[in-house]
């Protein structure tokens, strides 16, 4: 009887050592210092808000982890995942091609298409002969960077941002002439008074250049975590968890390509 006592007495032990490693796993995740709301931005708390790190959040305690952020600037995003100093980027990286070659994704949690933004007195149609001679103001390391690079660039100025909100500010001092963004992440923004003189000018079309939609990044052959991710985010999609956190940021369903 005795024994019998003291085995399950260190059974339970160990069952409740188990259970702290589980809650103390950590999954460190990178996000770009550069606001970017809808998708991203800081409350007056410092605290992080918006769609993805509260994705994130409920990613996480969907898969029982701490997922504290690491904030840098976003074109070191995959650097540090390359270099194990995050182990996700969850922060609006559009799954490309060449993204692929260095990193591994999950499936995608969102789709937007790009937007042309300029004055609204502006007549002008967003290709390359409509926007010869003008400058375009882009987020550098983007989709939407290499997009105008490789249509715009030849007779146009392509101007590169490190955030939205410094490529708004050039747009509306008219130092650029017209802007290509996320739509999702951009139209809200339109709606503010200091940006009543900018309107949209149509949306580009579907190109390779614009990846396969926005995934979750990994490192590569980090297969394990990968299929986590996939896991918790399908779960998140059938619990209704995934519609609701959407409802707050868009009025479209961006989980589907448009």
């Amino acid at each position: 009887m005795k024994r019998s006592l003291i085995a399950l007495l260190q059974a339970a032990l160990l069952a409740g050592v188990a259970s702290v490693a589980v809650a103390q796993e950590k999954i460190v995740f990178g996000i770009a210092q550069e606001a970017y709301p809808p998708f991203s931005f800081k409350s007056g708390q410092g605290q992080w808000s918006g769609f993805e790190p509260e994705l994130i959040a409920a990613l996480c305690t969907r898969m029982q982890v701490q997922c504290p952020l690491n904030e840098m600037a976003w074109d070191g995003l995959i650097p540090a995942l390359k270099a194990q100093q995050v182990d996700v980027v969850l922060n609006s990286l559009s799954i490309t091609p060449e993204r692929r070659e260095v990193v591994d994704f999950s499936e995608p949690y969102f789709f937007t298409p790009a937007l042309w933004v300029a004055d609204r007195s502006l007549d002008v149609q967003p290709t390359p002969e409509g926007l010869k001679g003008l400058i375009i103001g882009v987020q550098g390391s983007t989709t939407h960077s290499a997009y105008a690079k490789k249509y715009f660039g030849k007779d146009s100025t392509v101007r590169y941002y490190n955030a939205q909100d410094d490529i708004l500010a050039d747009l509306r001092s008219g130092r650029i002439d017209i802007m290509l963004a996320d739509q999702l992440a951009v139209e809200p923004v339109l709606e503010l008074p200091d940006n009543a003189m900018l309107a949209g000018k149509g949306v580009a079309p579907q190109d390779p250049l614009f990846g396969e939609g926005v995934g979750a990044a990994v490192r590569k052959g980090n297969d394990a975590l990968r299929e986590r991710l996939n896991l918790a985010l399908q779960a998140l999609r059938d619990d209704g968890t995934y519609d609701t956190l959407r409802g707050h940021y868009f009025k479209a369903d961006i989980s589907a390509r448009q």
